[in-house]
């Protein structure tokens, strides 16, 4: 674990920060990780203006970011999320065409957990921009596809929407930045009611937004792109699908999303969902809520729910060819 060589990494190979751009850390120092991470920040840009955010006035900190040109730099360090009333840093940072990384809701790591946070944030850029470019390719040709999990299978009888990155690559992006750690492509089907089988889910998000591991994994049993059935559910899971169909009527299955952070795995898992979104695996998402992609019936970002579930995967096949088997990606 070397926290400074890995914030190294992000800050120079993802954002390609140089001496002659401005930086600044807004951090707070209200948990063992955002500690952590400020003092690797702390050596990895020596010559950036430090903030804490507990002990500075708004305006000082407004004033701070407002100071800053074009293609400089911000970094979050965030024990929970930092409100500064109607600004939201990171929109309003961008709108500027200023580079952004959030580390948000650190506070939701146990010490235990800190390790593997800080494994996932080692970019390794010819690993996640090889895997990534290559799965975008095969998902947005692909005419159909299938997942098995462990003897079930979850069938995608129709092509995927245009794959969307989340590979520390924002040559092609009108923003260059987001929450960290990243390693993510993600698609849906187009025609959402192609959705049909069964699935197991290893870790699911709770109402809290903590990842959840039951003992046995939880079977989904979905027909026309809407869960109808479930076995092995704990009364969490179960809660949470309630208040899914409570608040929108059905369950619909909406975002597929291939993780790529070999950091994370079904066994080395992190409390925070948005966290471990990123692991190497396949996650699904639970509700009308996915913002990317408009469908018929359903406006963009319609909806009220979007819970990540997590794939107890054993292999992904796109058209005829595996393209996930032993817990990694075979592009």
């Amino acid at each position: 674990m070397n926290t400074v060589e890995n914030i190294s990494s992000i800050i120079n190979d993802v954002f390609e920060h140089t001496d002659s751009q401005n930086a600044v850390v807004v951090y707070d120092t209200n948990s063992k990780l955002s500690k952590i991470l400020y003092e690797a920040y702390r050596v990895s840009l020596p010559n950036a203006t430090f903030i804490n955010f507990d002990t500075t006035e708004s305006e000082q900190i407004l004033e701070a970011l407002n100071a800053l040109q074009e293609y400089d730099f911000v970094a979050l360090i965030q024990s929970t999320n930092f409100r500064l009333n109607a600004f939201r840093i990171r929109v309003e940072l961008f709108k500027r065409k200023i580079k952004v990384i959030e580390h948000p809701h650190l506070e939701r790591m146990s010490e235990d957990e800190i390790p593997t946070y800080i494994d996932s944030l080692l970019y390794d850029r010819e690993y996640f921009r090889g895997v990534g470019y290559a799965l975008k390719e095969k998902i947005d040709s692909a005419s159909c596809g299938v997942i098995e999990s462990g003897g079930e299978y979850l069938y995608y009888d129709s092509a995927f929407e245009t794959a969307k990155l989340n590979i520390g690559d924002y040559s092609q992006m009108p923003n260059s930045g987001g929450q960290f750690p990243i390693g993510e492509v993600f698609t849906e089907a187009k025609d959402l009611e192609a959705l049909y089988g069964r699935v197991k889910i290893a870790v699911f998000s709770n109402t809290k937004y903590r990842t959840t591991k039951p003992p046995t994994p939880a079977i989904l049993i979905i027909e026309k792109g809407k869960v109808v059935a479930t076995e092995n559910t704990t009364p969490a899971f179960d809660e949470v699908l309630e208040l899914i169909r409570e608040g929108e009527g059905g369950i619909w299955v909406r975002e597929l999303g291939f993780g790529l952070n070999r950091a994370f795995t079904k066994t080395k898992v992190v409390s925070d969902t948005g966290t471990y979104e990123r692991m190497c695996g396949v996650h699904l998402s639970l509700g009308r809520k996915h913002g990317m992609y408009a469908k018929p019936g359903i406006k963009r970002g319609e909806g009220k729910f979007h819970v990540d579930v997590f794939v107890d995967t054993t292999t992904v096949k796109l058209d005829d060819e595996i393209i996930f088997e032993n817990e990694a990606w075979r592009v």
